[in-house]
């Protein structure tokens, strides 16, 4: 009686709680991995030499290595670091970076997620965080700059990582394309009788992250975008605090090229940010505030 009264009680907290609580345990588990990392499940990818920049290795915290193209500038205005969607691996994203580099003349750095093409490991939400979080100080380190000052550009799946990279550290901008509040709000516009937010443990809650990034953003979101509504990045906008500019592209898409529609606000976004003292600059200063607390 009393181990029935036990199995009971669990049933009661799983009924509660949803399936979220069983983590990667839960029976959605497999369902949210095909759903939100498709491209970890079935990775597929063309030959690198075709994706143009300068391939990398990046080693993460937990050992992973993961693939990645740079794109280096002669005379960058700004370095950044570009978080890219679900679908699609690094050789079609280089693309795009390689695109962003020339435009606006960055050195840039596009990486895979561990599971992706040719990187290692499994894709779920705090691997791929930590996976941004190797690239950025990858990305640092080859520009002798501090992680805060790189330029965070995160597109769909790649906006939340790059909003947890900037409450996370800092960064020098935050630029989003067609991202979302949180994951749980974006199954809840497709398929609400599933009760996302009880049954989801992937969560990449960016609307509450947000909050503690208190940099420069700029945001864009087509108001034609059927799979994550133009309401869901309007409600993250509003969440952050600090100077912000949200540009609605007429008739957008999910799938829309935002590199050239709004390629005039974010050339004015990317000159109007702050300045850059380099890491080594930073680390003399510290040395002679250092000396002059001793004397």
């Amino acid at each position: 009686m009393r181990r029935l009264s036990l199995l009971l009680m669990t049933a009661l907290i799983f009924a509660a709680s949803g399936c979220r609580i069983l983590g990667p345990f839960s029976p959605f588990r497999p369902v949210e991995q095909l759903l939100i990392y498709p491209q970890s499940v079935a990775p597929s990818f063309s030959a690198h030499e075709a994706a143009g920049g300068r391939q990398v290795k990046v080693e993460t915290e937990d050992h992973q290595h993961l693939d990645g193209r740079y794109f280096s500038h002669p005379y960058p205005q700004a370095v950044a670091l570009y978080c890219h969607g679900s679908t699609g691996t690094v050789d079609k994203w280089a693309v795009l970076a390689g695109r962003l580099s020339q435009l606006h003349r960055l050195s840039i750095l596009v990486f895979d997620y561990r599971g992706y093409g040719r990187s290692t490991g499994i894709s779920y939400e705090r691997g791929i965080l930590q996976d941004a979080e190797a690239a950025r100080n990858w990305l640092a380190k080859e520009n002798g700059i501090r992680p805060c000052d790189v330029v965070l550009i995160g597109r769909s799946l790649g906006g939340a990582v790059a909003v947890d990279l900037a409450s996370n550290g800092g960064a020098r901008g935050l630029i989003l394309e067609s991202t979302f509040s949180s994951l749980p709000d974006v199954a809840e516009q497709h398929a609400s009788w599933l009760l996302p937010e009880w049954n989801m443990t992937q969560r990449l809650n960016s609307v509450e992250k947000i909050k503690k990034y208190s940099g420069p953003l700029l945001q864009s979101h087509g108001d034609a975008d059927q799979l994550i509504p133009l309401s869901l990045g309007k409600e993250l906008f509003a969440s952050a605090p600090g100077p912000k500019k949200f540009i609605v592209v007429p008739d957008g898409t999910h799938n829309d090229d935002h590199i050239r529609s709004c390629a005039s606000e974010r050339e004015f976004f990317l000159r109007n940010l702050p300045r850059v003292t380099p890491a080594r600059a930073n680390a003399i200063e510290s040395e002679k505030w250092g000396t002059a607390q001793v004397r």
